[in-house]
């Protein structure tokens, strides 16, 4: 939806997006209301999150290099944050919408996010990042094309559509669920799973005609559950992942992890009938399924009424193992600019850390917790990137969480957890998994290279097994039970990033931290200004008292 503005509004805006962004640059607006509203994914109300009245929330069409201004406005009766799943927000962690760098927008209040799509393509969305409002909607999906005179690695598609896929709470709304963490408590397993905000029996068709070929864009939107997707007697041809070309292999089914963002391409060359796209939960004893229709144009013949299976190997990990390790960077491929993806040859560059990161679950005080190295995070009361930049003492202490997991029965204290990085630093970072399921992590303000993962535990030979040509380039990644998936990140984005679990109830009760990424020289070539139209909160909203008493 366009934004129209008047003139006066209008010049404050643009004085402020100007500071931080490429005036060259094409500018998208957008004007989001977020309100509750009823909404039928089972074909009964519940009341969800709706923006504009839409549920899942409209999608974001930009170019490489767009400035999205995206005005929210909060009609709500709680604070509320939106943050962009993938994109990497260049020396702009201000504008990252998660409670360490944001202060929320109060009820009725509104917020104007200024981004810049800075050297990106692909697949991503957004989401609500506070409290439990995922379970109840507030989600969307954002693609971003290639600028017109960029190669793309395949033809134009006949149609180009978006999948946004989740596990979902019929039972329990985002309040009761927030309510049982807060409690102590674990949450219940969810109800059913979802397609673009359907579930079964209530899903839509999608018409499409033999011979061409068509673009799916798949989100795992979800809380908690791995999914896999597939369309029946059709193969997909992967072509990217959350920004990065992929090696064009070709797959009957995806695994797709909490958090991650899947392009595939689909020629319709079968018999002229209707076929099910199905949905079905992954490494979880009740399976829970979802499916929603491919009708061909000149079908006469409907999908059969008959249950559809899930078709689920019987050993799922190790097939999605395999898959996983098969997905690789297109190095052929150009990015968002001329120049091939593959010309960063990461492999070559001196490690300068290695983190280890263990999850862990423990009872604190008698409450469920969950932590990182043995680290349970709490939040301040200001966000931390405000505090950093006006220098506010006793928010959070750089160091307060360990490179490597704490001894054995340490226990988990809580904190503020924030681990300190210097710019240019190269890190590798091990994920070790010593739980029972599937764990799924996310780095907001980078990608990174997804060079190793296997069964067991993590050690320095581990290193020979390392992809270090063609490792598939991407912000969330998976960790198998009992397993490690190491990753290369270079640090070259300026800021307070979080990296957390994308499993939402782990994040809410503390398996999260942030990395201050700092650069002693304080210069917008390498971050950008508190932004004029920034909310301040917390100890920070003391400081703004006192400038407006200076002027």
């Amino acid at each position: 939806m366009e934004w129209l503005l008047n003139g006066g509004v209008c010049m404050v805006m643009m004085m402020t997006i100007i500071s931080f962004v490429h005036a060259e640059d094409p500018y998208r607006f957008f004007d989001w209301r977020v309100t509750y509203g009823n909404i039928y994914p089972l074909g009964i109300p519940q009341r969800g999150i709706l923006i504009n009245g839409q549920f899942p929330g409209p999608e974001i069409y930009s170019v490489t290099n767009n400035n999205l201004i995206i005005n929210v406005h909060n009609d709500l009766d709680e604070p509320f944050l939106l943050s962009w799943n993938g994109v990497q927000l260049r020396k702009n962690s201000y504008q990252d919408g998660v409670y360490g760098t944001t202060c929320p927008i109060p009820p009725g209040k509104n917020y104007t996010y200024a981004i810049q799509v800075k050297d990106q393509i692909g697949s991503f969305f957004y989401f609500p990042s506070l409290a439990l409002h995922k379970a109840a909607g507030g989600f969307g999906g954002h693609r971003i094309l290639s600028r017109p005179r960029i190669p793309v690695p395949f033809p134009d598609p006949a149609g180009d559509f978006t999948f946004l896929i989740g596990d979902w709470y019929t039972k329990h709304d985002h309040k009761t669920l927030k309510a049982l963490l807060d409690r102590g408590h674990k949450l219940p397993l969810p109800d059913e799973v979802l397609i673009n905000g359907r579930g079964v029996s209530f899903s839509s068709s999608l018409t499409v005609h033999r011979g061409k070929t068509y673009r799916f864009r798949i989100s795992n939107v979800g809380l908690q559950h791995s999914l896999n997707f597939k369309i029946l007697d059709h193969e997909m041809k992967l072509v990217e992942v959350e920004g990065t070309h992929t090696v064009q292999s070709m797959y009957t089914s995806l695994d797709i992890h909490v958090g991650q963002s899947y392009s595939v391409l689909v020629t319709m060359d079968q018999p002229e009938k209707d076929y099910s796209i199905v949905v079905a939960t992954r490494f979880t004893a009740k399976k829970l399924l979802v499916s929603s229709t491919l009708h061909y144009s000149n079908s006469r013949q409907n999908l059969s009424s008959a249950p559809i299976s899930d078709g689920q190997l019987a050993d799922e990990l190790d097939w999605s193992i395999k898959q996983a390790r098969s997905i690789r960077t297109n190095l052929t491929a150009s990015g968002p600019r001329p120049n091939p993806q593959g010309s960063y040859h990461y492999g070559r560059i001196k490690i300068s850390r290695t983190l280890i990161l263990e999850s862990s679950a423990a009872l604190v005080k008698r409450k469920q917790r969950y932590a990182i190295n043995g680290v349970s995070f709490v939040h301040a009361d200001t966000p931390l990137k405000l505090a950093d930049y006006f220098k506010i003492g006793g928010v959070f202490k750089v160091g307060s969480i360990p490179d490597k997991p704490r001894r054995i029965g340490g226990g988990v204290k809580l904190d503020t957890s924030v681990m300190g990085a210097h710019h240019r630093a190269f890190l590798e970072i091990v994920f070790q998994n010593r739980e029972k399921i599937v764990q799924s992590y996310h780095l907001d303000g980078y990608s990174f290279w997804v060079v190793g993962m296997d069964r067991g535990t993590w050690s320095h030979a581990s290193r020979r097994e390392y992809n270090l040509r063609d490792a598939v380039s991407r912000s969330t990644t998976q960790v198998y039970p009992e397993s490690w998936t190491a990753v290369y990140v270079a640090l070259d984005n300026v800021g307070m990033w979080n990296l957390r679990s994308e499993f939402w109830a782990r994040q809410y009760l503390g398996q999260q931290f942030y990395l201050r990424v700092y650069s002693p020289v304080h210069s917008i070539r390498d971050e950008y200004l508190l932004p004029k139209n920034a909310l301040l909160c917390g100890r920070a909203s003391n400081i703004q008292r006192i400038t407006s008493l200076r002027s």
